[in-house]
């Protein structure tokens, strides 16, 4: 298994975990998640790809790989995902450099190039 895939089934697992222990904060946040990403002013596509910069600049491996296969599914180009992860890189500096090859490890697999 990959470190993609790996994340992931960590991911899911945890959902799964906390849906069936019915943790009410879970379940607020997944709650606040569909508002937050919902089409508004700005456009779920748009959402996605601030989140994409957002999670380079705090380095989560698992927001950038969610975030970037999130931004794809909502209509987003290589393009615009890779200027979403260079707005993140300059807003992070140097640390935010070495969050973004893993975006761009993501972004290989996504978009199969």
């Amino acid at each position: 298994m990959n470190r993609l895939e790996e994340i992931s089934k960590q991911r899911e697992k945890a959902h799964n975990k906390l849906l069936s222990l019915k943790s009410k904060v879970y379940k607020s946040f997944l709650e606040m998640e569909k508002a937050a990403y919902s089409d508004g002013v700005l456009s779920k596509k748009a959402k996605e790809l601030i989140a994409v910069g957002i999670s380079v600049v705090i380095n989560c491996e698992s927001c950038m790989q969610w975030h970037i296969e999130q931004a794809a599914k909502a209509g987003a180009s290589m393009a615009e995902v890779l200027e979403a992860i260079e707005v993140g890189m300059e807003m992070g500096g140097g640390p935010a450099t070495v969050s973004a090859r893993f975006a761009l490890e993501v972004m290989e697999t996504v978009f199969k190039e």
